[in-house]
C-alpha cells in the first residue's frame, strides 16, 4: 500500500536509543531490532540525526524511518480544536461528566448516556458547559449497549475532521489536544493517544502501585503503536482518530464488552494506517483503587484475550522468541552442568547468527554484543512475565509435584517483578509517592493473577487458545 507524502516542513528526529553505526552508514535499532544502511544522499540528508522534508526524496526518507520505527515524527503545526468533536460515553457518572465537560474549554462535545439508570439530562451539564464555554449535546441509549456502541453513536453524529473519545472518569491536562493534534499532520496517521496518568494521590497501596504500573499507561516513551512493539495498542479511555477513517473502518466492533480499543487499533494497522503514542499529552484517569474492584477489573482485561485471538491470530502472542534464545533459557533451566554448557554452546550460535546478519564493514563487535544480549535478555523477562502472568496455572502445578520447577517459578516470580519495578519507576511523575519493592512485588503477582484468571475463564469461554501458543521464530 503506498502511503501519502509527508508534507514540507515536517521532520522527523532520530530515536536516542538507535545506535549509528561508523560515520553513520548505518542505524541499529527499532522494534524489532533491524539494520537500516543508508546511501551517501541520505547521510547527507540525515545529518545530526534529524530531518526535515522538503521535497520527494526526504520525504520516502522520512517516511522508511518512522516506518522502520527508528525515528519518531517532529510536525510542524497541527489542525485546529475546531476540527475536533470530543465524544464522551457515560453511564452512572454523573459526577464524572460534569468534572470533565468543565474541562473541555472551547471544544464541542457529545455526550453519550449509555443506559444510565437516572438519564443524565442536558440540563445537568449546563452550568460546566456554561463555565467552560462548549457546545454540548446529550444522546442517549434506553438500555446499556456498551462502551463500544455509545462510542459509535457519538461518532454517527460527529461531523468534524477529527473525533476525541474521553472516558467520564478522565480529565485531561493543559496542552493534551495540541500535543496530539500535531500527529495528524501526517496524513497516513488514523489514531493519537496521550499517556494517561493518575488523577489523583493517596496513601492507598493498590493507588501507588496504579501510578507506576496501571495497565492504561504505557510509559514516558514516544512510539508507533504496532503488534508486538513497545506499545502494541493503546486504550480508548482517551483517543483521537480522523473521523473519516474510523467511519471507513466500521467504528469500535460492538460485539466485543472488553478489548474493544485493542482489536480497533489492530484493524487499523491491517489496513495500512500509522498509529501514534504521545505521552507529552498527559490525560489524568481516576484509577480504582480498591482490592475487590481492582483485581476485578484486571480479570475482566484478562477475557479479551481469547476473543482478540479469534479476530486477530496472528497478534496475541504471550511471547514472541526465537528458537535458539528459547533453548538457551530452557537448558538454564535444567540447572546440570550439561544443561549450563549446551546453553553456552547456545549462545555462541546465536552471537555467530547475529554477527552474520550485522556482515557490515561498519559493525563492531560491541554491536554484536548488543544485539545478542538484547536478544537473550528480552527472551529471558519475556519468559518470566509468560510464566507468571499467562501460564501461572500450569506452572503453579509444576512447583508443587517438582523441586526444579519450583526453583524455576521462583526465580521468573522475582526476576520479573525486579525488572518490573526498576523499570517503572521512570515513568512515575514527581508528586507521587514511591511504592516499596516488596510491596510492588505482592501486588504485581496479585495483577498477574487476576488478569491469568480472566484470560484462561475467556479462552474456555471461546474455546480458542490462541492467546496462550507461543510464537517462535527462526
Amino acid at each position: 500500500m503506498t502511503q501519502p507524502r509527508l508534507p514540507d516542513g515536517f521532520a522527523v528526529q532520530v530515536d536516542r536509543r538507535v545506535r549509528v553505526l561508523g560515520s553513520g552508514s548505518a542505524l541499529l535499532g527499532g522494534s524489532p531490532t533491524r539494520l537500516l544502511r543508508l546511501a551517501p544522499a541520505a547521510q547527507t540528508l540525515l545529518a545530526g540525526g534529524r530531518l526535515e522534508v522538503h521535497d520527494a526524496v526526504s520525504a520516502q526518507l522520512a517516511r522508511t524511518l518512522l516506518d522502520a520505527t527508528v525515528a519518531h515524527p517532529r510536525p510542524a503545526g497541527g489542525p485546529s480544536h475546531r476540527d475536533v468533536t470530543i465524544v464522551i460515553p457515560v453511564r452512572d457518572n454523573p459526577t464524572g461528566v460534569r468534572r470533565l465537560v468543565s474541562a473541555l474549554r472551547g471544544l464541542r462535545v457529545i455526550v453519550v448516556d449509555d443506559g444510565s439508570v437516572i438519564p443524565l439530562l442536558p440540563a445537568d451539564l449546563m452550568e460546566s458547559a456554561a463555565s467552560a464555554y462548549c457546545d454540548v449535546e446529550v444522546s442517549r441509549h434506553a438500555v446499556s449497549r456498551g462502551p463500544a456502541a455509545a462510542r459509535n453513536t457519538g461518532l454517527a453524529s460527529c461531523v468534524t475532521d477529527y473525533v476525541a473519545f474521553l472516558d467520564s472518569d478522565v480529565v485531561p491536562r493543559r496542552g493534551w489536544l495540541e500535543a496530539l493534534l500535531g500527529h495528524f499532520c501526517d496524513p497516513a496517521v488514523a489514531l493519537v493517544a496521550p499517556r494517561i496518568v493518575g488523577l489523583s494521590q493517596t496513601e492507598n497501596l493498590v493507588a501507588r502501585y496504579e501510578a507506576v504500573r496501571s495497565s492504561l499507561d504505557l510509559g514516558q516513551r514516544e512510539a508507533p503503536v504496532i503488534p508486538y512493539g513497545p506499545v502494541s495498542y493503546v486504550p480508548s479511555a482517551a483517543i483521537i482518530c480522523r473521523t473519516s477513517a474510523l467511519k471507513d473502518m466500521g467504528g469500535f466492533d460492538e460485539g466485543m464488552p472488553s478489548g474493544e480499543d485493542v482489536d480497533l487499533c489492530w484493524r487499523f494497522v491491517e489496513a495500512g494506517a500509522r498509529l501514534r503514542y504521545e505521552p507529552i499529552a498527559l490525560v489524568a484517569h481516576e484509577h480504582r483503587t480498591k482490592l475487590r474492584d481492582w483485581m476485578s477489573r484486571k480479570a475482566f482485561y484478562g477475557t479479551s484475550a481469547a476473543p482478540l485471538a479469534i479476530r486477530h491470530p496472528d497478534k496475541t502472542a504471550p511471547l514472541v522468541i526465537s528458537g535458539w534464545t528459547m533453548v538457551v533459557w530452557v537448558l538454564m533451566a535444567l540447572g546440570s552442568r550439561l544443561g549450563y554448557a549446551a546453553s553456552f554452546f547456545a549462545v555462541i550460535v546465536t552471537g555467530h547468527k547475529v554477527n552474520n546478519a550485522l556482515n557490515v564493514p561498519e559493525a563492531q563487535r560491541r554491536d554484536v554484543a548488543f544485539v545478542a544480549a538484547r536478544g537473550i535478555g528480552s527472551a529471558a523477562l519475556q519468559l518470566a512475565s509468560a510464566i507468571c502472568r499467562h501460564y501461572w496455572p500450569v506452572a503453579l502445578l509444576a512447583a508443587t509435584v517438582s523441586r526444579r520447577c519450583r526453583r524455576v517459578v521462583l526465580i521468573a516470580a522475582v526476576v520479573d517483578g525486579v525488572v518490573d519495578w526498576l523499570s517503572r519507576r521512570r515513568n512515575v511523575e514527581d508528586d507521587v509517592k514511591p511504592i516499596g519493592l516488596i510491596a510492588y512485588l505482592v501486588l504485581k503477582r496479585l495483577d498477574d493473577l487476576a488478569y491469568g484468571a480472566g484470560l484462561w475463564t475467556g479462552v474456555v469461554r471461546e474455546r480458542n487458545i490462541g492467546p496462550l501458543k507461543p510464537q517462535i521464530r527462526t
